[in-house]
């Protein structure tokens, strides 16, 4: 289960204790609520694609510049430096949730207090990371034995300057979480954009100076810091209203911080096993495959992270219409909601099983397209399927019931982490994207056979009604592909002519709109659509 990530911190408040009166609670109105949340939607998803639209220069431009094995150990860094984001153990989404609540009914000491909590809580985390990232650089040579010995230097002080400048960033992180639960994402969106522009800048730069993994670890570490910073700033200057503070803490809503947190964790642990251990299974096992696997999976974080984009706002926004809304409302949201991340999911998805070869060989070269293309096909299928409930498991955090969930998460964390050892070490690198798959059907049929029966308190929607409109009916969108199926199957380039391939974009694009989208619901788009141009043209 994806869940969106958020942030925040605080340095300067002296006193939890002394705020100023909180203004009257203002209930938003329904349309408002839903057009902060388009608004913020379209803002990330927006963001999103510019940072990603940066962000694919980087593997194409090291992939044609750097041996295998040495982009292949980058990406290992880069992916065991990554274990320290999964110390958050929710917190970010916990900040996120609190402010947006207590914001919403206008108790900004509230706010500020669940702030200052997460902030104590972050810090404690911090440590915990650079603690692991020390251990980790250190065992690097015996849990990559088949990585060539002459990177094992570099690899380790490149992994400690990544991974301690996380440790860092992760305490900053408390920072953006307050600007998300207060529903202003245009800052946090910035800051990751220029995060994203200045570590592709900096890499393709040290790339081509022919410089060491260590000195590109440097570079990032720098850039990681700096961005950090940003984040503190951005607080100071435009929502230190919100007051974070170590000094005068009430320990007893740290506890409850950490209560809260806690099943996250486990849901963050499963996560672990789910999406952050498969490249560093396949280094271990089976080495030489780690470039081309790790390629598999940066268009398939593109896809979850184009979701993860729409719905970021979803959490806050979700945990403001619990307030004011009934069960019924909510199963509502629910449905509507996961039919949209399902067109989504399919529309981003479907290319990538579909032309798969091309859009390899296009960005990465024939070689890398070649050894690919299989990892890719398996991993966006298990992603499209374990990605259906993310709508639902966003809703749980949003209303703490996150509970509910725990055994899903950790029964899908179990079939991935055993079935994908297993098979690595039987048929190499495929065994990994296997196992990726069997945990995918695992958490989407947990979610709807056991954990949808008891919320249905909270979402009161049937889970065959949910099922049908919220996924059978916009899998509709899946016809044309699988009619093509023979024609792409292969592994290599498919036999499919410019002509086919127009006529299957097209006919996708017309199921989505007509068959995924009822009347009601076009029309809200295009005259969202339309005034979002008027208005657009009345400001230029």
């Amino acid at each position: 289960m994806n869940l969106p990530k958020n942030s925040l911190e605080d340095p300067s408040d002296r006193s939890s204790s002394v705020h100023s009166p909180a203004p009257p609670v203002i209930v938003e109105k329904p349309r408002s609520v839903v057009a902060t949340f388009a608004r913020n939607a379209l803002f990330s998803v927006g963001r999103l694609l510019i940072a990603t639209l940066v962000a694919l220069v980087l593997p194409s431009y090291l992939t044609h510049r750097l041996p295998v094995e040495t982009y292949g150990a980058w990406v290992l860094i880069l992916q065991m430096g990554a274990y320290v984001a999964y110390l958050d153990f929710g917190v970010q989404n916990g900040v996120s949730k609190f402010v947006a609540e207590y914001e919403a009914r206008g108790d900004y000491q509230g706010a500020s207090q669940r702030a200052s909590a997460g902030l104590a809580i972050m810090l404690w985390m911090s440590l915990a990371g650079a603690l692991l990232t020390v251990v980790l650089a250190w065992r690097v040579p015996s849990l990559f034995h088949e990585m060539p010995a002459a990177l094992y230097r570099d690899a380790r002080i490149s992994l400690l300057f990544i991974g301690i400048s996380l440790s860092f960033g992760l305490f900053c992180s408390v920072y953006s979480a307050i600007f998300l639960g207060l529903q202003r994402y245009a800052v946090p969106m910035v800051i990751l954009t220029i995060n994203r522009v200045l570590f592709t800048a900096v890499i393709c730069s040290a790339v081509f100076f022919h410089s060491s993994l260590a000195l590109m670890g440097l570079l990032a570490a720098l850039v990681n810091i700096f961005t950090g910073l940003l984040q503190i700033a951005a607080w100071r200057k435009m929502a230190s209203h919100i007051r974070v503070s170590l000094y005068g803490l009430d320990y007893g809503i740290v506890k409850k911080m950490l209560a809260y947190c806690s099943v996250l964790a486990i849901w963050t642990a499963g996560m672990l096993c789910v999406t952050g251990l498969d490249v560093t299974i396949v280094a271990r096992y089976d080495f030489s495959q780690t470039g081309f696997y790790s390629i598999a999976t940066l268009p398939t974080n593109f896809m979850i992270s184009i979701l993860a984009a729409a719905l970021g706002p979803f959490l806050p926004t979700t945990s403001a219409l619990s307030v004011h809304h009934s069960p019924q409302e909510m199963g509502g949201v629910l449905s509507r909601t996961t039919r949209y991340s399902t067109i989504l999911l399919l529309l981003s998805g479907l290319p990538l099983l579909v032309a798969a070869y091309p859009i390899l060989q296009l960005w990465v070269g024939s070689t890398y397209a070649l050894h690919t293309s299989t990892y890719l096909r398996i991993l966006v299928l298990a992603n499209i399927i374990r990605s259906l409930c993310v709508p639902y498991a966003t809703m749980l955090v949003a209303t703490d019931s996150q509970r509910v969930a725990i055994a899903g998460a950790l029964a899908e964390a179990i079939v991935n982490i055993v079935v994908s050892i297993y098979l690595a070490r039987h048929i190499g690198a495929v065994g990994v994207a296997i196992g990726t798959l069997l945990g995918s059907f695992v958490s989407a049929t947990t979610h709807f056979v056991f954990n949808m029966h008891y919320t249905y308190s909270k979402f009161s929607i049937p889970r065959v009604q949910l099922f049908l409109q919220g996924v059978l009916r916009p899998g509709m969108i899946m016809a044309p592909s699988l009619l093509l199926f023979p024609f792409w199957r292969s592994t290599t380039n498919p036999s499919l002519s410019p002509w086919m391939w127009v006529c299957w974009a097209t006919t996708t694009l017309l199921i989505a709109w007509f068959g995924g989208l009822t009347s009601e619901e076009r029309a809200r788009l295009v005259g969202f659509t339309k005034r979002r141009m008027k208005l657009s043209t009345s400001y230029s």
